[in-house]
C-alpha cells in the first residue's frame, strides 16, 4: 500500500485494526453448520434484532426499518459473523440480490468514543451506509457500516460492543458437541 492509500485511511481504522470478518448468507443456521462442519470454526452464538429492537435505525442516509439475524465465533483471536438479512432493507439484502453471499465487511471494535471514530471517518470522506444501536441486552450497543472510493469497496464496521448481550436465538454446535 503506498503513503498516499495510508494517509486517506483515517487514525482510528490504522489504530484499532480489524477484529471481525463477516459474511452474509441467506440461511444463517445452515451456514453456522457449514462453517463448523467444514472449517471448525465456532461454536457460533447467534441473536436476531427486529426493528422493535433497534433503534435510530438509518440505511443510505434516510431513517429505515430493518431486521437480521446474526452469528458470532471466534477462531485464532479473530471475530467471524455471519448476518442473515430478515426484514426491510439493508446493505446485507442489496449484496444477496445484487451477488449473492460472501464477504460483506471488515469490522472494527470501538470501545470508546464510538460517536468520536464515526465522526472522523464522516470526517475523512467516508459514507455511512447503515446504522443502528439498542442492540445490547440493555439497550447499548451500536454499529456503524461505511464505504469510500479510498477502499476499494471495502466496507467497515465500526462497533460498539454491547455491555450485555441479549438471549441468544440458538448456539450450533453445542459447547458438549464441540469437543
Amino acid at each position: 500500500m503506498t503513503d498516499a492509500a495510508f494517509a486517506a485511511i483515517p487514525l482510528i481504522v490504522q489504530k484499532l485494526g480489524p477484529k471481525q470478518i463477516a459474511f452474509v448468507v441467506r440461511d444463517l443456521e445452515a451456514a453456522t453448520r457449514q462453517w463448523w462442519d467444514l472449517l471448525r470454526i465456532g461454536p457460533w452464538t447467534a441473536w436476531e434484532y427486529t426493528p422493535e429492537i433497534l433503534k435510530d435505525m438509518t440505511y443510505k442516509g434516510a431513517p429505515a426499518r430493518f431486521g437480521l439475524k446474526h452469528a458470532l465465533a471466534w477462531k485464532d483471536g479473530v471475530q467471524f459473523e455471519l448476518v442473515e438479512p430478515t426484514t426491510g432493507p439493508s446493505f446485507f439484502a442489496d449484496q444477496l440480490q445484487s451477488s449473492g453471499e460472501g464477504l460483506n465487511h471488515i469490522g472494527i471494535h470501538v470501545t470508546e468514543n464510538h460517536a468520536e471514530a464515526v465522526a472522523e471517518l464522516e470526517a475523512a470522506g467516508f459514507t455511512r451506509l447503515q446504522s443502528a444501536r439498542g442492540f445490547g441486552g440493555d439497550g447499548s450497543g451500536a454499529f456503524v457500516y461505511f464505504t469510500s472510493p479510498k477502499l476499494n469497496g471495502l466496507v467497515l464496521e465500526l462497533i460498539s460492543p454491547p455491555a450485555t448481550r441479549r438471549e441468544p436465538l440458538f448456539v450450533y454446535p453445542l459447547p458438549e458437541e464441540a469437543k
